[in-house]
């Protein structure tokens, strides 16, 4: 399953879901009708406050799972692969219908100078919740929906002002969300590992990797280089080639879509460095280790 790079890859073909963009702010709407199920995978390159109107998203990063029904939503940090798996009640009639706000640095950064909120002395790494969304902050996300009807007639100063009225009335009542906006801005300082093992098959860069750790691109080498003895790019190439040999003998996977899952971008590429690091084309690996 080849990841969809959001906000950028989900306004165009096969998508096309409406959208508005204000400055350093992605606004896009994701409205599904009459479907059961729909599973899929997004690479987030922004920040994303994503609210569920209708349905239930649940969304898995890593080994954390979270589960956003109707009337909550979750913040999730930039530069994380995530799979989603929408359902909605088609007995019933319903949509899965979400808003999904993708807010940059600078956004964050205008965001805590405009309210001042100052620097929050603490080790403690905010912890990413569903939290429930009541009104009058319901209405409030459900009328931007508004604005997708003629988004070239759209004020976006007017718009820049109430994505801050929203944040700002959210850290208002929930210190725990208001620490994570904090802490998307200036990254903690995490394990390396944890990092790694959690983002290895995602199309990460190493300064997307260092910036998930919390660290300068050379102090990432640096303190890598001292737990693994060996390069990041290295090390996160062999283990997605092992990855690779193992859905290969695992699954009934296509090989360009293993070739995706495990973080590679191009397939031809992917077929010669498996070749290279065992001697064999991943199709004829398949054919060699399925009895």
């Amino acid at each position: 399953m080849k990841a969809t790079i959001v906000p950028e890859e989900l306004i165009g073909a096969p998508y096309y879901r409406n959208y508005l963009s204000v400055d350093s702010i992605n606004l896009v709407e994701s409205c599904s009708h009459n479907i059961a199920e729909q599973k899929g995978g997004m690479f987030l390159k922004d920040h994303m406050l994503l609210f569920v109107l209708q349905g239930t998203n649940c969304i898995t990063h890593g080994k954390q799972k979270y589960t956003v029904n109707k009337n909550e939503m979750v913040l999730l940090k930039k530069n994380i692969s995530i799979t989603y798996d929408k359902t909605s009640s088609s007995e019933n009639g319903e949509i899965y219908d979400s808003m999904m706000f993708f807010l940059k640095e600078e956004f964050i950064s205008d965001f805590i100078k405009m309210a001042g909120i100052k620097t929050m002395k603490t080790e403690r790494l905010a912890n990413v919740n569903v939290k429930p969304v009541h009104e009058p902050l319901l209405s409030f996300v459900a009328s931007i929906k508004g604005h997708f009807t003629a988004p070239e007639k759209v004020d976006k100063r007017l718009v820049k002002m109430k994505i801050m009225e929203l944040l700002f009335d959210l850290a208002q009542v929930d210190n725990n969300l208001l620490l994570q906006l904090i802490q998307l801005k200036k990254q903690f300082i995490t394990d390396i590992t944890s990092v790694v093992e959690e983002n290895y098959m995602s199309p990460l860069k190493l300064e997307d990797l260092a910036y998930l750790s919390g660290r300068s691109l050379a102090s990432f080498k640096r303190d890598f280089n001292r737990i693994y003895k060996v390069s990041p790019a290295q090390f996160i190439k062999e283990k997605r080639l092992n990855k690779a040999k193992e859905l290969l003998m695992s699954t009934d996977w296509p090989i360009n879509e293993i070739c995706y899952s495990v973080g590679f971008e191009n397939i031809s590429h992917f077929s010669r460095v498996f070749k290279i690091y065992s001697g064999k084309s991943p199709a004829d690996f398949r054919k060699e280790n399925i009895q």
